[in-house]
């Protein structure tokens, strides 16, 4: 009891101490006088061999990046110019009279609105149903424990390797059975699961510490409410890559809604511009490209909106942490 009094006392002492004036000057005067702290960045010195490499690889990448674009930059080009313009001996990149009127063409002379309202039905809704079971399944992988888990995961992520042509016969036929054939059921029952977003939302999901789980199951929360509280907001770079990804490959997929899309009112944006091609010399090629250029546009302007995103959510789904 006596220390605990001694030490009481030396608190208050302690706390009502005030240094004196001068000294105060003093630490003032020291504080003023020294100089401000910098943060020394060590830099390594580039080589000369070390700088050259890195120009080649800036030029390599700068003509990967030609070698990309130059494709789609004629293609828009194309879309500008009369129908016997466009394979023109020798090549013109530039079109000598600019024909606005292919882009009023496309829409006149074709179903394209019926084609992007279908194309876009299928994108948004196999993408929803994408990410929702990707992630919910991810999640079993990644913070359920029972037994066998890690042999079903890798044969589930076998499928990967399998191509669907392999299974593709099979598949309609069961499909046919169902009597969802020629219907755009058939093609959201195709995609609705994917084992690549699985594998993605994994590989994220084993990123965020276990402990936030752990803390949520003594809070009381249930499994289900941990994956839409806590799991799904810490992956939202993870899940807009998996939603870009889906709605890209579901926007140009041309082989599915070919078998099973017979109905001209249901087809897609594809199938609909690949009705333009009937042979090599009657297709008006100039009007095929601004039908062709006008599907582009939505990818682009996904992408663009989601590109930091879809480029963290694949950086980061491969680290472990």
């Amino acid at each position: 009891m006596a220390a605990t009094e001694i030490q009481r006392e030396a608190d208050e002492i302690i706390a009502d101490f005030t240094p004196p004036k001068g000294a105060r000057r003093g630490l003032r005067k020291l504080a003023e006088e020294a100089p401000e702290p910098r943060l020394e960045i060590p830099t390594e010195r580039m080589t000369p061999g070390r700088r050259i490499a890195r120009i080649a690889m800036y030029v390599g990448l700068v003509i990967f990046a030609i070698g990309l674009l130059t494709p789609f930059v004629w293609m828009v080009l194309s879309s500008f110019k009369s129908a016997n313009e466009v394979f023109s001996v020798p090549v013109k990149w530039l079109p000598e009279t600019w024909v606005w009127q292919n882009y009023i063409d496309i829409w006149t002379e074709s179903n394209m609105l019926v084609w992007i309202r279908n194309t876009l039905f299928l994108a948004v809704v196999v993408t929803f149903l994408q990410v929702l079971t990707g992630s919910f399944a991810a999640y079993g992988f990644a913070r359920m424990r029972f037994r066998g888990r890690d042999v079903l995961f890798l044969l589930y992520v076998g499928t990967i390797a399998v191509p669907w042509q392999s299974y593709m016969i099979p598949q309609f036929i069961l499909l046919s059975n169902f009597k969802v054939s020629n219907t755009l059921w058939a093609i959201i029952l195709l995609q609705a699961f994917g084992a690549f977003g699985v594998f993605l939302m994994k590989q994220f999901y084993e990123t965020i510490p276990e402990e936030l789980s752990e803390a949520a199951r003594l809070d009381g929360l249930s499994e289900y409410a941990i994956w839409r509280k806590i799991m799904l907001p810490l992956s939202i770079p993870a899940l807009a890559s998996l939603t870009l990804l889906t709605f890209v490959n579901t926007w140009n997929d041309y082989l599915g809604p070919l078998i099973y899309l017979r109905n001209p009112d249901l087809w897609t944006i594809q199938l609909g511009l690949k009705s333009f091609v009937s042979n090599l010399f009657d297709t008006n090629y100039a009007l095929l490209f601004a039908g062709l250029t006008i599907s582009v546009i939505p990818i682009a302007i996904i992408f663009l909106l989601g590109q930091k995103y879809f480029v963290e959510g694949i950086a980061t789904s491969g680290l472990k942490g």
